[in-house]
């Protein structure tokens, strides 16, 4: 059978059939697809990595006019309002009941764990510190795929992507001056849930479209970030500056929803693994938006890092797996 996804077309999914008792039997196992739309799923993952690329500078921006616990959860609460509009909409069912773990791992992991966690955390880091969360976010996502789904890929495969993280992680240090801050744990645990639910996004994309995977994530997590907007409103300061708003429009719907409705159906395509590489290009971008908005400085080492992590990225994506 195929499955419409509004963002991408058709996709192949597994194939039911009834066995002697009258249950349904898969037939074909779910895999990322071949030719033309693994072409269209490596695009959609590279949107999603650029959409994620402005969400540390967007996020200083929003601190500027609000607290950090306003920020999280009017982010969510915003993007609920995007998602569950589109869901009504078009009359989208509930998900079966087997999959409702997994989009609660989404919720607690990419609407409520990361926004969170590294929010705090750009309190008393800066936005290339904090790229040391996203050096390491590939191969840590790659490791939970490994162990989630059974992808195994080759030795050419983990090879590259660790030489990757090594040249975003020293490049990210070196910009940091190399001293570990208060932050870094928040940072470290944030990295961890991202994981996790990039890991479990990208699978439950192969049973449903990717923007439903996030939409319903971001409804089940409604009841939580609307009392936790109401009780941070009240007790933290809120000044609406242009930069203040943007950064809160651009996490809602950038970031939150259609950056994730990106990249979910991005990994579905070409496979989590492979989408997650693509993450190595985060930090980089990250810093050239951190220039351009927030008045940072280019480092001289950017362009080799770039170029270094560009060849990475090459190899994983050619690699068999």
């Amino acid at each position: 059978m195929r499955s419409n996804d509004s963002a991408t077309g058709t996709v192949t999914i597994a194939v039911s059939t009834p066995d002697a008792a009258g249950q349904a039997t898969p037939t074909a196992a779910a895999a990322p697809a071949r030719g033309p739309l693994v072409s269209r799923g490596a695009l959609l993952a590279a949107l999603g990595v650029a959409a994620f690329s402005l969400t540390f500078p967007a996020t200083a921006w929003a601190l500027e006019g609000m607290g950090p616990w306003t920020v999280v959860m009017l982010r969510s609460v915003l993007a609920a309002v995007l998602a569950g509009g589109a869901l009504a909409v078009f009359r989208v069912r509930l998900p079966e009941r087997r999959h409702w773990t997994g989009i609660a791992v989404v919720a607690g992991g990419v609407v409520l764990g990361f926004p969170l966690l590294t929010t705090l955390a750009l309190q008393t880091s800066t936005t290339s510190h904090a790229a040391v969360v996203i050096g390491l976010l590939p191969l840590t996502t790659a490791a939970f795929s490994a162990v989630r789904t059974g992808a195994r890929p080759s030795r050419t495969f983990w090879t590259a992507s660790l030489v990757g993280a090594v040249v975003v992680i020293g490049f990210a240090v070196q910009q940091s001056g190399g001293a570990p801050g208060r932050s870094d744990l928040l940072l470290f645990a944030a990295l961890l849930v991202c994981a996790a639910g990039y890991t479990e996004g990208g699978r439950l994309a192969r049973h449903m479209p990717g923007w439903q995977v996030i939409g319903w994530a971001l409804v089940l997590a409604l009841p939580v970030t609307v009392a936790g907007a109401a009780v941070a409103l009240s007790t933290e300061p809120l000044r609406l500056t242009a930069h203040a708003v943007g950064g809160l429009l651009w996490l809602a719907t950038g970031s939150t929803f259609l950056g994730m409705v990106a990249w979910y159906r991005g990994m579905a395509a070409i496979g989590i693994h492979k989408a997650s590489q693509l993450q190595l290009a985060q930090p980089l971008l990250t810093l050239v938006w951190s220039v351009l908005l927030l008045g940072e400085q280019l480092p001289p080492a950017a362009p080799a890092a770039s170029l270094a992590v560009l060849a990475c990225i090459a190899v994983t994506q050619r690699s068999r797996g």
